[in-house]
């Protein structure tokens, strides 16, 4: 395929939707070109296991924030979702980042435009932005310091007390911030559809079935899920939890693909998805926008190094500061 009819193709679809041969082996092919490119593959624990077992690292957001900025590749290929590779691109100005499938979005990106918090910002001068990363490049852009789930209370406790703060996209998360650190911060009414589909009735039936399991949570979720889990973390945390707690069982609410990392650390462990309202193939919750990157995807993503990702160096200038604002806290 030429490379402006790859263009096309993208445009129309939003990934490269190119027929290849049934016997292809796409983990091989994949590794041939990591090595040919000087390529560096980052994925998501939300990421189907054959992209996470490929990958040179797998990890959450902040995780992921520290693999970009230190990235010493030609080519970021980043199997996650568009504020990621968005994200990495910030960091590498002048390295090329691509992304599967432009169309792995984020309902929690998708419930804060940057118009919008432009114009509730100017309605409270007064406030600090603070906005997750799970926002696009342009949100970045007019906030003064970036979060993730595994910093969000240490960048909160690193701001003065009396400093009034918009916490935006994300009302759960930033609703737990509220209670840990006994601040008041003004949420921006955005959520996460997968961390909004558990079901508390049947969360707490599958605990029934196994009373030795502990339940922990992601703080995405909302607080009548919170309110029954042992501990509460990002996806980091809660592998790590799973590692270092005695207990041999977990009811583990967060996005499904977690639990084939947490297996891996844990392989003597029971883990048990926390269940969804809505029945799907697996009971449990999944991301419909992290599952849109698959290994064929993968493979002619790095085979014609498209879709790639672009921030307009104006964007990025601005977006680059409250992003290493929160490096630096974190890495305090």
């Amino acid at each position: 395929m030429e490379l402006q009819e790859a263009k096309k193709n993208i445009k129309e679809r939003g990934f490269l939707d190119i027929s290849v041969g049934d016997e292809i082996d796409y983990a091989e092919e994949i590794k041939r070109l990591k090595k040919e490119k000087n390529a560096v593959i980052l994925a998501h624990y939300y990421q189907e296991p054959a992209i996470q077992d490929i990958a040179d690292f797998v990890g959450d957001s902040l995780q992921l924030s520290y693999k970009a900025a230190e990235a010493d590749a030609d080519l970021i290929v980043f199997a996650g979702v568009h504020f990621m590779a968005e994200t990495a691109k910030i960091l590498n100005p002048d390295k090329k980042v691509v992304l599967p499938d432009l169309n792995a979005g984020c309902s929690l990106s998708e419930a804060c435009e940057a118009e919008d918090l432009a114009a509730f910002k100017k309605k409270h001068p007064d406030h600090l932005v603070v906005t997750y990363v799970n926002t696009s490049a342009a949100v970045k852009a007019i906030s003064d310091i970036c979060c993730t789930s595994s910093n969000a209370k240490k960048i909160i406790d690193s701001i003065p007390e009396d400093q009034p703060i918009i916490f935006a996209p994300d009302k759960n998360l930033g609703a737990y911030i509220n209670k840990v650190t006994g601040r008041n911060m003004l949420l921006w009414e955005g959520a996460c559809i997968v961390h909004e589909a558990f079901s508390i009735d049947k969360l707490l039936s599958t605990h029934q079935e196994h009373p030795k399991a502990k339940i922990i949570a992601h703080p995405e979720s909302e607080e009548h899920i919170l309110k029954t889990a042992a501990y509460i973390g990002s996806t980091s945390g809660l592998i790590n939890f799973a590692k270092t707690d005695p207990s041999q069982e977990f009811i583990v609410a967060t996005e499904a693909g977690i639990l084939h990392e947490m297996q891996k650390e844990v392989p003597n462990k029971k883990l048990y998805p926390a269940p969804a309202v809505e029945d799907n193939t697996c009971a449990c919750s999944e991301c419909p926008y992290m599952k849109m990157n698959n290994m064929k995807k993968l493979y002619l993503c790095m085979e014609y190094e498209l879709p790639e990702i672009h921030v307009p160096e104006e964007i990025q200038k601005k977006a680059l500061i409250p992003i290493q604002r929160m490096l630096d806290i974190s890495s305090r």
